[in-house]
Formats: structure tokens, sequence, C-alpha cells
């Protein structure tokens, strides 16, 4: 499907495995695993996969560094939290603040690339810098309308929350030992699906994006702008046009995860720490690559999840030798995720996706 959406293929057999275990995974993932606290990472990794992809179109396809990306992400959010509390609650307010959110992000993405995408390019990011901390500023202060500090909290569509239910999904087993089925379904596994449909359809447009002309363009454009401009494209105006795009799909992840959360406040949809959480998992994943974006994130979130119960297991288990128990404290599990992203960005410099087309390329060209 992804071929003929797209025309663009991993590259991998390895890669084409693990994203189609990684959709399997999302696509089940209500009824492979159990706790709310497994379908909240899923629903995470969902959201963060499109709103790393919609970053990488910026920096991996178009060569535009951007330090804004979480303001136009908060924007989305925001734009679905005041409708839902200004609105009569149901799916009309979601729709209503979802397109305000978008709309926001457009505009302002437009404006600042009128005025600043003719710059430089560390100019250009120093400025989205300056104008995310203002926006990060504004929203703290406007306690009134924004939560300030304290965010908000806001009521969904009832379909959508856990006080629904719309049915039980029968037993069956596997093996003796396996038994899927028996399980709800509330409106809260209704509201992962809505994410996860959402989340499949805008990665689906973006790898339309970037294999269409217009994409190839701004690859052109990305490898050399004085060639591109010198054969007849406006250099600009393909930079604004990816700028206000990847803004909009920013909004839109902020959107469902505002949907998803029915909270926001400026440390969840607008910090800094997101932002180098979305670089990192481009970078990890493989910049240029929207599988990378998948991949990256997939990590991130798995990590920043998982990685502290992990090392509270391992230290138990290593508690009578000397030393290690105390390196593997749990305390200190964002050294250790420091230490695996430095390594990973060390051995794997083009991304893992980059790293297996090249092993790809080496066993056709040997062979």
């Amino acid at each position: 499907m992804i071929r003929i959406l797209s025309g663009d293929k991993p590259g991998s057999r390895f890669l084409s495995l693990i994203l189609f275990g990684v959709l399997i995974a999302l696509a089940f993932a209500p009824f492979l695993f159990d706790g709310t606290r497994a379908l909240d990472t899923a629903a995470r990794i969902c959201i963060l996969i499109v709103l790393a992809a919609s970053f990488d179109l910026l920096l991996g396809y178009a060569g535009i560094v951007s330090f804004a990306h979480t303001m136009f992400f908060g924007l989305g959010a925001y734009g679905v939290a005041l409708a839902c509390l200004n609105l009569e609650r149901g799916f009309g307010a979601l729709a209503v603040g979802t397109a305000a959110g978008a709309g926001a992000a457009a505009v302002l993405a437009l404006v600042i690339g009128l005025f600043s995408l003719r710059v430089r390019a560390i100019f250009f990011a120093m400025i989205t810098l300056a104008v995310a901390s203002a926006v990060a500023v504004l929203v703290s202060q406007l306690s009134y309308i924004t939560g300030g500090e304290d965010g908000l909290t806001y009521r969904i569509p009832r379909e959508l929350t856990a006080a629904v239910r719309y049915g039980e999904v029968p037993e069956f087993a596997l093996t003796a030992d396996w038994v899927l089925g028996g399980q709800r379904i509330t409106g809260k596994i209704a509201n992962y699906y809505l994410v996860f449909g959402a989340a499949l359809a805008l990665l689906l447009l973006m790898l339309r994006i970037v294999n269409s002309p217009f994409g190839r363009v701004l690859q052109a454009i990305r490898e050399n702008d004085y060639r591109a401009e010198a054969i007849g494209y406006s250099v600009v105006r393909y930079r604004i046009a990816i700028s206000v795009l990847s803004a909009v799909i920013a909004a839109l992840a902020g959107s469902l995860f505002a949907i998803w959360l029915r909270y926001v406040g400026p440390d969840t949809t607008l910090s800094f720490e997101l932002m180098i959480d979305i670089l990192l998992m481009v970078v990890i994943g493989g910049m240029g690559t929207i599988y990378g974006a998948v991949i990256g994130a997939v990590l991130l979130v798995l990590a920043q999840s998982f990685l502290r119960d992990v090392m509270s297991s391992a230290a138990e288990a290593t508690a009578q030798l000397p030393v290690l128990p105390q390196l593997l404290d749990p305390d200190r599990w964002l050294l250790w995720l420091g230490l695996l992203f430095v390594l990973s960005v060390y051995f794997f410099p083009t991304g893992v996706v980059g790293k297996l087309r090249q092993l790809r390329q080496r066993r056709t060209q040997s062979d």
C-alpha cells in the first residue's frame, strides 16, 4: 500500500520487517498489551511519529533548521483545549479547535517565513527560537485564557472516554497459555483508534508529498539552492510552502495530543525539552527519511517509558556484585539514556534507516 501511495520503499528487508512490526503493534495495541500505561505509550508514539516526520520535512528534506516546531504543536493543542472549554461538548468543538489551531499555525508560519527565510540558515534558526520562546512566555502569562503554568483541563466527547462501552471482543486461544480477546471496547479504545487512524493518514500524506515533484524540488534546494534557483525554481516560495505545510501537520499532531490527553500546558506542548526530543528522533532515525521518524519516535518513547524499569530489574539482579548495582540505579536512567543516544549517533551517523539502507546497498553490490 505504501508503494502505491508514495512510490517509496523502505530500501531494506530488515527495515521493512521493523516497520511492519511497528504497524501491527500499534494497530492492535489495545488487545496485545495490558494496562493503560501501554495504551498511553502507543498513543504517544503515534502522535510523536507525526510530529517528528513533520519536522523532518523541514530539516531532512528542505534543509531548514527551525526551533519553533513545538510552538505549532502547542497551537494545535491549545486550539482544541480552548474550543472544548468554550463550546458545547461534542465533536463539533474538536473540529473547530483543530481547524483553528491548524489555521493559526499556517498564518504564523507564513509570517515567519516571509520575513525570515530570505536570511541565512543560522539566522532563521535563531529567529524561530526567539519567536517560540516569546510564545511560550505569552502562554504562561495569559493565565486567564491559557491557564498559565497550570494548563487547561477540559472535557472531550463522552463517546471517546472510558465511560462509554461499545461491546466486548470474544476470547480465542492461540495456545494453551496465550488467550486473546475478552476485552471491553470502550470509548478510550475508540479515542486511541482516532489517534492511530489520523496519524497513519498524515504519515502516508507526508510520504506522498516527499515523493512528489514538489518533494524532489525541495531535495534539490537542500543540496544546492543556487543551482535550483538558476534552473528556474523560486527557492524562497518553496521554503515558505514547506514551512507552512510542516507547521499545519505539527498543529494537527498537537490536536491529536490534546484529544488523547485531555490536558494541555506549557510543559507538555511548548517546552524546549520537547523540541530536543523531536530533534533526537529525526537524527537517530535518519534525516531525510520519513521512515526514520517512525524508528526514532519508537526508540525514544520506549526508552523514556521503560528504561527506568529495566534498570531497576537489572540492579536487583546484580545486587550481589560490586559497583554495578550503583551504576544501574534507576535514578541514573537519564545518564544511561544520554549515553545510549550518543552511542547511536556515533555508530549510526546517517541514522538507523540510513545505516540499514547502506548495508542493503553493500550486499547488492557484492552480489
